[in-house]
């Protein structure tokens, strides 16, 4: 049995899996409670999206200047190759809170269910579940006061409207995206049992459904020296021929790698990708 419990069933990038089913993950993450800064006068707490599936999410409320102004809303999915990372992480918390203050929106950072342990789509649904969670806000009537008081929800940040016809969706933000096409695909395999390869839209969206993407514009960010860089460019150019209408734009920070904005916020390339965040979100 010991033989058995040190046996190595499938490594990847981010974990390796047991024959004895434990799953070993190479990335550990500390959470902490939410706090009001007192810099930036960001303030934010955690809700429950729902207690069925544990989804729950920390929200970000900029420092108020004018309560009578309400302000767009950013909803923002973390990274980790679906299976590590936090809303709850200091990194995460501090990045989010600084988009909040610079953007002047309010963010709901979502804490969705990790894989492998709970299987793709799982991490989809939660994200969407969340979503929706945030629309069930547009009359200003939902279960949470800082959404219901200061949220512009006819002008939300986010992919698509199915399901949300009262939200007017604007646009999307993605910085340093996986769509699939390189070493770890067999790790996003692996992490979604009920696949249809690697062409499953979940991974890869095709071009129909591109075509159909239901905000105004969006922005991709890519890293010179990413392993996803050319993810990021092919999503770009398919984008682009699909004939999708909206406004599009990349940007590619030379010499850095893969998520190198929320290692240091001070740093001027870091502080530059959100003002170009921050810029995106306030377009009229």
């Amino acid at each position: 049995m010991d033989s058995l419990r040190n046996e190595i069933a499938h490594e990847f990038r981010f974990f390796r899996v047991y024959k004895d089913g434990r799953i070993q993950k190479f990335e550990s993450t500390r959470k902490i409670p939410p706090y009001d800064d007192q810099i930036t006068g960001v303030r934010s707490k955690d809700v429950v999206v729902s207690s069925e599936a544990a989804i729950s999410a920390r929200i970000f409320l900029p420092k108020i200047q004018d309560p009578t102004r309400k302000l767009p809303v950013l909803f923002y999915v973390h990274g980790g190759g679906f299976c590590f990372e936090s809303a709850f992480s200091p990194r995460l918390h501090n990045y989010v809170s600084t988009l909040a203050a610079e953007a002047d929106v309010i963010a709901v950072s979502v804490e969705y269910r990790l894989a492998p342990e709970h299987p793709i789509p799982a991490c989809y649904d939660d994200s969407w579940a969340a979503l929706q969670w945030v629309a069930s806000h547009v009359k200003g009537n939902g279960p949470e006061a800082w959404l219901n008081h200061h949220a512009n929800l006819d002008r939300a940040t986010r992919v698509r409207s199915n399901g949300l016809p009262s939200v007017k969706l604007i646009g999307a933000i993605l910085v340093h995206p996986y769509f699939g096409g390189t070493d770890d695909d067999k790790m996003w395999l692996y992490m979604c049992p009920e696949n249809g390869g690697l062409e499953d839209p979940s991974l890869k969206p095709a071009i129909e459904d591109l075509a159909r993407l239901g905000c105004e514009r969006v922005l991709v960010f890519v890293a010179e020296k990413d392993h996803l860089r050319e993810v990021g460019w092919r999503y770009y150019e398919e984008l682009k021929k699909s004939g999708w209408g909206g406004n599009l734009q990349i940007v590619e920070n030379e010499g850095e790698d893969h998520c190198f904005h929320l290692e240091d916020l001070s740093y001027v390339k870091a502080q530059a990708l959100i003002k170009q965040f921050a810029s995106f979100i306030n377009q009229e």
